[in-house]
């Protein structure tokens, strides 16, 4: 399993993203609803597949955490999900954590996403 061990920051990781052309960001927009603006489309949590998660951590802010879930709609767009954790996590509200939870998973660490 290749590690990408020089993308260390979430930055880095969006521009990689960006490079391979994964740029619909889902959110949680004034509805209450998951959905993607650039894609014009609203998602339930079965619509995905978690694939890949990245976790960041400030060096010199306990409260600057992320994570970054890298998910997959039912036909095929790739698509990434930002949220904070820690001190922070529940910004969004109980609506997006339960969304997240209920996203089904799967192990894909060697998909040439990063390659």
């Amino acid at each position: 399993m290749q590690q990408p061990t020089e993308m260390t920051t979430l930055s880095q990781v969006l521009e990689k993203l960006r490079q391979k052309g994964v740029e619909s960001e889902i959110k949680l927009n004034h509805d209450k609803q998951m959905a993607s603006e650039k894609l014009g489309k609203i998602y339930q949590p079965e619509d995905l597949l978690l694939f890949q998660t990245f976790r960041f951590e400030g060096d010199s802010d306990p409260g600057d955490n992320s994570v970054l879930y890298i998910v997959e709609d039912t036909q095929g767009k790739i698509s990434y999900i930002l949220d904070a954790y820690g001190a922070y996590s529940d910004h969004e509200g109980p609506e997006f954590d339960d969304f997240i939870k209920k996203i089904p998973t799967e192990d894909r660490e060697d998909q040439e996403l990063f390659a």
